[in-house]
């Protein structure tokens, strides 16, 4: 059951905010959602996923994200779910990049993570279930993509469940989380001291080990401060080459890490997502 925060009227369609208790996280959780007109003609529709980065909410993408025009061009249903649970019984972390707001797409398995950060399971089974029971959402057609964290999370969430998902892209992911400051603290404290189990939550090492996608898109600011240290793409084009991937991999010119970035970019992955859903 979902409880409606607040709705208004965009670009003919409905941008939402919506609120329910999550039974893999144990709290209450927040998502937005932009239904377009075509919703109105009473035809289910292909859903994209967005999933954010480090800090945010849904909110970042929904205030920030210029995403509505598009999608009711297109007749896309976008989803944007928080990035971690929340809730003042929620164990938090040290630092911007651990704890609430950066629960990294995973299921924790070390204590006392373990309960509430299962936002693997919270984003592969219980949201799809909830959005296909409450709107007009053809779940036959979905694609993903995420900013940072979240784009981490699309590409890993993606190579895992690949028939779910007609189209994958992300905007400046960390692609090697195992091999980069962030993802060793997050996959640290939340997997435990064995770097196995971290594979599954790698996007490089998941393709390493067999993961397959037909195709990704990747867009990458050549001016992100967290390039060098924390993004890695090099990486992930190396991965993909030998897997035979098809990576589109566009390293934008003087372009930094924020929604500046982000919006400049995302008419271009959602008519790249729609001509896969549409097909």
């Amino acid at each position: 059951m979902i409880e409606t925060v607040s709705t208004a009227k965009a670009h003919g369609g409905t941008q939402g905010v919506y609120r329910h208790r999550s039974r893999e996280t144990g709290t209450e959780m927040v998502f937005s959602l932009y239904l377009p007109p075509q919703a109105e003609s009473g035809a289910r529709l292909p859903v994209v996923w967005y999933l954010s980065g480090l800090t945010c909410t849904h909110a970042n993408v929904t205030e920030k994200g210029e995403y509505r025009r598009a999608c009711a061009e297109r007749g896309l249903i976008f989803v944007a779910p928080d990035t971690s649970p929340r809730g003042d019984n929620v164990p938090d972390g040290e630092g911007y990049d651990f704890g609430k707001g950066a629960g990294f797409y995973v299921d924790a398995t070390q204590d006392p993570f373990a309960r509430n950060y299962r936002m693997y399971s919270y984003l592969k089974d219980e949201l799809p279930e909830l959005i296909e029971r409450n709107f007009p959402a053809d779940m036959s057609r979905q694609a993903i993509t995420g900013h940072s964290m979240g784009g981490h999370g699309a590409l890993t969430i993606a190579l895992r469940n690949p028939a779910r998902f007609r189209s994958v892209s992300a905007f400046s992911p960390i692609v090697a989380p195992s091999q980069v400051p962030w993802g060793e603290k997050a996959l640290g404290f939340y997997l435990g001291s064995d770097r196995s189990a971290w594979r599954a939550y790698d996007t490089v090492a998941l393709i390493e080990d067999g993961a397959r996608v037909a195709e990704i898109l990747v867009d990458q600011g050549t001016s992100d401060t967290f390039l060098e240290q924390e993004l890695k793409p090099e990486l992930l084009a190396n991965a993909c080459a030998k897997a035979r991937i098809d990576l589109t991999l566009r390293m934008q010119e003087g372009y930094d890490h924020s929604y500046y970035f982000i919006s400049t970019f995302m008419e271009d992955h959602l008519r790249w997502h729609a001509e896969r859903l549409h097909r």
